[in-house]
This record gives structure tokens, sequence and C-alpha cells, in this order.
């Protein structure tokens, strides 16, 4: 069975820190590029940072650069998204995601882990 299950999520103060992670189980978790996602209230749900499946190759929303650092751990099957500098703006529903790979599988999405920034 496969399965994300992110944690981390919390109240933090605007500056702050934080640290989400998202543990995979059920499939060959070095075979997909893993991706974090964000939803605020009332919004589209936006992508905001990627990484290979070797970890050379990432990306960030232009919302999050400079800010958020995304790695994994294959070893542990894990990936790590830690925010820095926190906006009340990157209030929202972060979700860890499975980017579908050819000849390997397809999309999967966790449940969800809430950030809320205050003033």
């Amino acid at each position: 069975q496969v399965q994300l299950v992110e944690s981390g999520g919390g109240l933090v103060q605007s500056g702050g820190s934080l640290r989400l992670s998202c543990a995979a189980s059920g499939f060959t978790f070095s075979n997909y590029a893993m991706r974090w996602y964000r939803q605020a209230p009332g919004k589209e749900r936006e992508w905001i940072a990627r990484i290979s499946r070797d970890g050379d190759l990432i990306d960030y929303a232009d919302s999050v650069k400079g800010r958020f650092t995304i790695s994994r751990d294959d070893a542990r099957a894990t990936v790590v998204l830690l925010m820095h500098g926190l906006k009340p703006e990157d209030t929202a529903v972060y979700y860890c995601n499975r980017q579908a790979s050819a000849g390997y599988g397809g999309d999967y999405w966790g449940q969800g882990t809430q950030v809320t920034v205050s003033s």
C-alpha cells in the first residue's frame, strides 16, 4: 500500500522556521521525483518545490525561493521541506506528492499538514 504521511506542521510566528517531513512507504522511493504543494483557503493548490530522483535537480516556486529548502533521504524514504523566514501568506495546508514516473507509477498525495504563520 502506497503511503505518504506528512508531519511537522503547526503554528509559528512571522519570521520563524518549520521543518516538514513526508514519510513514504509501499513503493521504491528512489524511483520517483518528489514534490511539495500547498493550498490556502479559497485558493488553488500551488506547487512550491520539486526534487529529482537522484536529488541533483531541484526547483522552487518564486514565492518560496531563497526561504525554503527541499531535500530527500532515500535510505529513510523521506522528503523534507525546511522553511525559514515564514510569512503570514505561507499559511496553508502543505501536501507531499509523489510525481508520476514513466515505467514505474503514477501520482500519489499525502493527507496534508497545516502550517499557520501569525503576524
